[in-house]
């Protein structure tokens, strides 16, 4: 009777009591047992209550996800350990091409990766969050545009007295320094710089000295924003893009599931599942977006290169910005490998109204008198988004064309973004959404690449998720009534083949409604608001095949062919640090890990034209002869087990094999090795290790 009522108690949903009487018992247990025993199913009942609630909100349709997560688990262990949970997409690089073998209607179609595939099990683990509270608050804000000392610090120190001193941009994009210092700052001053360090004393002797953030008022720019006219066929929103480095579409379900379940559902956002990059890296990504070129179709800038100089003049997106009248800033932290600066020559000039970049350049090096990933009591990286929430209130009048860059988390890291950025990215748009601040704002969210250099990267998945970084935008209601025709292409686009060179073309149909549409046969770029064919192929997007995720890699076991492959790779590698063998190591290879040759797309081989207007119906009869292939390489070298992947031309021609250097991709770290020539040659850090 006694073991029936127990089970009782741990099936019932309604945790019922046995209401068996003590004197039922026999004298088998004594109260004292019997009340520790209640205690305990209270306990267990409570517990497993908890969980189950936590994992219903992993996977329920309408995730508030507020408070902190307590349970040591990621995303992915929820989903798992969730019954309610969509099944497994996949477990592996068996399936991962399944729909391209499907799809019968679309060239060019993305493998559907599982985000919680058994392969990033390893790699996926659960990190603490980030606590800076073990510090006291901060004595010193900024609220819109002016200085203020906390209540908070004048209750507890009395009389606070501070000190100004504002920074200031330096002779091009290296150098940052203090301007004239203002003593006393009053409580309630107006900002002089948007960036400042300050040095507070209070009456006891206690110092405060930190660095902050803030947007100053600008009189030139608010009257450059209402005296220029904004062109009759431009679309007038603002235009907000807010990056991570190193976040594949994966990855920002794995690590932002908070903050990306509300901007999909609560915002309405609509996220690009065919988006594809076209290089290797930030630069790679970045250039195409804001330029509508590659590093190779402008003038020389990198460092060590012949004739390399300054990047003013390369055709910025934010310059036809703000000559229709726009504010511009542009926001990137870790400035000692900034995007444009660590192997390019960077900005002469301020390249924007507003740039972050001479605070990260004095902030940096005082990171270490503060608690790990804090500046005094507050999170770098909220520091990072409230600037920009600075920006929205500053400028709530007038049209803005932001773009902040967020590195310190995420790069070439799998896991740190989980700290905290999901709970505050997600505070941060809700902040600005319930403000009506993104009414008549355009809002990007993207990444510019996956993990490019990690022993996920190693994976199969992981080399396809380089490939595929997130990329969502969210339109304000309006735009959808206005101009409903280009609404609807950009729904339709949500699956077809597109790139950075797309979104580049879109801000320029953003200033151009009204603008004759772009010749697909001579651009590789698309407006997003324009349909783009279910025949695009990669090589239409301007993506070499090294980078396009359409393509599927089988293996090839042919120890002669990875023989003369490695040799070719190794040779040409060789070449390129041959002018610094004097400090750089001549480099042999010791391991072939695997080579693969690309599975061509049978409709594309078929594809003749389209037969409709529109690019939608592809005509598959004609019969192609193919005179080149792919193979791709991955191999060792020594010394400094340096890994490679390389992707050679094979003609059918004439059996020969070509390599450049933008189809090699260094995939594990190189750390310190080429210490001897980073600073004079950049470029060829992958492939140095020093003799010394």
């Amino acid at each position: 009777m006694h073991g029936r009522c127990l089970c009782a108690v741990r099936r019932s949903k309604k945790r019922g009591w046995c209401r068996q009487s003590l004197t039922g018992l026999r004298g088998i247990f004594n109260l004292s047992v019997l009340l520790a025993f209640v205690a305990l199913v209270i306990v267990y009942l409570f517990v497993v209550n908890q969980v189950e609630e936590h994992l219903r909100l992993v996977h329920n349709s309408d995730l508030t996800w507020n408070g902190v997560i307590e349970y040591p688990l990621t995303y992915c262990q929820f989903r798992k350990n969730n019954k309610a949970a969509l099944e497994a997409g996949g477990d592996g690089a068996g399936d991962m091409y399944e729909s391209l073998k499907h799809n019968t209607e679309q060239l060019c179609i993305h493998p559907e990766l599982d985000p919680c595939d058994q392969s990033v099990a390893t790699f996926d683990h659960y990190v603490s969050p980030v606590n800076c509270s073990g510090a006291e608050e901060n004595w010193v804000y900024v609220e819109n545009g002016t200085f203020r000392i906390s209540s908070a610090a004048r209750k507890k120190h009395g009389l606070i007295v501070c000190e100004y001193a504002p920074i200031v941009r330096g002779k091009g994009d290296f150098t940052a320094r203090h301007g004239e210092h203002i003593k006393p700052m009053l409580d309630k001053t107006p900002l002089v710089s948007d960036f400042f360090k300050v040095a507070c004393m209070a009456p006891s002797g206690k110092r405060y000295h930190n660095i902050h953030t803030g947007v100053a008022y600008n009189a030139t720019l608010h009257e450059r924003s209402t005296s220029v006219p904004l062109p009759r066929s431009a679309l007038g929103y603002n235009v907000f893009m807010l990056g991570f480095d190193s976040t594949s579409r994966n990855s920002w379900l794995r690590n932002l599931p908070r903050s990306r379940d509300f901007f999909i559902r609560e915002m309405a956002g609509i996220e690009l599942e065919g988006y594809n990059i076209v290089g290797d890296g930030t630069v790679q990504a970045l250039l195409p977006i804001l330029t509508g070129k590659t590093e190779s179709d402008l003038h020389p800038a990198r460092r060590g290169y012949p004739g390399a100089r300054e990047i003013d003049d390369f055709p910025w997106i934010w310059n036809n910005f703000r000559n229709s009248g726009y504010v511009t800033a542009w926001g990137e932290d870790m400035s000692y490998i900034g995007t444009f600066q660590l192997r390019l020559h960077g900005f002469k000039e301020q390249p924007t109204d507003h740039s972050m970049r001479t605070y990260f350049m004095l902030a940096e090096p005082m990171y270490k008198k503060f608690l790990p990933w804090c500046i005094g009591s507050e999170a770098r990286h909220v520091r990072f988004l409230k600037w920009f929430k600075d920006l929205f209130e500053m400028y709530r009048e007038s049209p803005t064309f932001m773009f902040g860059f967020h590195s310190e988390l995420s790069h070439n890291n799998i896991n740190e973004l989980k700290k905290v950025m999901d709970k505050d990215l997600l505070e941060f748009l809700k902040h600005l959404h319930f403000n009506g601040y993104f009414d008549n704002t355009i809002l990007i969210l993207m990444g510019d690449h996956g993990l490019r250099i990690s022993d996920f990267r190693d994976t199969p998945q992981g080399k396809l998720e380089e490939r595929m970084p997130y990329f969502a935008f969210r339109l304000p209601p309006s735009f959808a009534k206005s101009y409903p025709e280009e609404y609807g292409h950009f729904v339709n686009n949500v699956r077809r083949l597109t790139t950075p060179f797309d979104v580049h073309e879109t801000f320029h149909h953003m200033l151009n409604m009204s603008g004759a549409p772009v010749d697909h046969t001579k651009s590789r770029g698309i407006s997003l608001f324009r349909k783009i064919s279910k025949a695009r192929s990669c090589d239409d997007a301007g993506v070499e095949p090294h980078w396009c995720a359409c393509l599927q890699w089988t293996s090839v076991k042919n120890y002669a062919l990875s023989t003369k492959l490695s040799q070719i790779v190794a040779s040409y590698i060789n070449d390129l640090t041959s002018k610094v063998r004097a400090q750089c190591a001549f480099l042999r290879v010791t391991e072939v890990i695997g080579v693969s040759k690309v599975e061509i797309n049978e409709n594309l081989l078929k594809f003749k034209k389209s037969k409709d207007i529109h690019g939608d119906i592809p005509d598959l009869s004609d019969v192609m002869r193919v005179d080149s292939d792919q193979f791709q390489i991955t191999l060792v070298t020594e010394p400094g087990s340096g890994q490679f992947e390389v992707t050679l031309k094979h003609s059918t021609l004439n059996d020969t094999f070509t390599v450049t250097e933008s189809q090699i991709s260094r995939i594990n770290r190189y750390g310190s090795a080429p210490a001897c020539i980073e600073k004079r040659f950049p470029h060829l850090r992958p492939y140095c290790y020093c003799l010394q």
